[in-house]
């Protein structure tokens, strides 16, 4: 990680939403998902704003490096329509060591759709796939 890491750090996100990121595509083999209306599925919701956080992050991590998510704490409390844009800000709270956590708000043209914490833990790349692929 670089010395430029520091809480304080903002990153802004936009996203628009189409239908393949909506409940029932979220799990296509359940019959309770495919029944339910086409809004923004929380799932999706939880990747799109990590990938807002990994975003903030690249530009202060070392040649080699990625960041892994290690907790969230997100609501999820309006729905977002197929077409709408969801605008993401994320803001680095702390910075403890190689664990990063993040302040999320997220929102879309009527509302805001979530608040929380997303923490993320930075790790060598090539470490990591190494000690995935010893539990293979």
């Amino acid at each position: 990680m670089k010395s430029t890491l520091a809480p304080g750090i903002t990153h802004t996100f936009r996203y628009e939403v189409p239908v393949e990121r909506t409940v029932p595509h979220l799990l296509p083999e359940s019959p309770e998902f495919v029944a339910m209306p086409e809004v923004l599925a929380t799932g999706y919701m939880v990747g799109i704003i990590e990938w807002a956080c990994i975003q903030a992050l690249a530009p202060h991590l070392d040649e080699g490096e990625i960041s892994l998510g290690t907790h969230v704490n997100l609501s999820h409390v309006a729905p977002t329509a197929p077409g709408s844009t969801v605008t993401i800000d994320v803001r680095v709270e702390s910075v403890d060591g190689r664990a990063v956590t993040f302040a999320v708000d997220a929102r879309d043209e009527y509302a805001t759709i979530s608040t929380g914490r997303h923490g993320r833990g930075v790790v060598n790349r090539d470490r990591f796939v190494g000690r995935l692929a010893a539990r293979a």
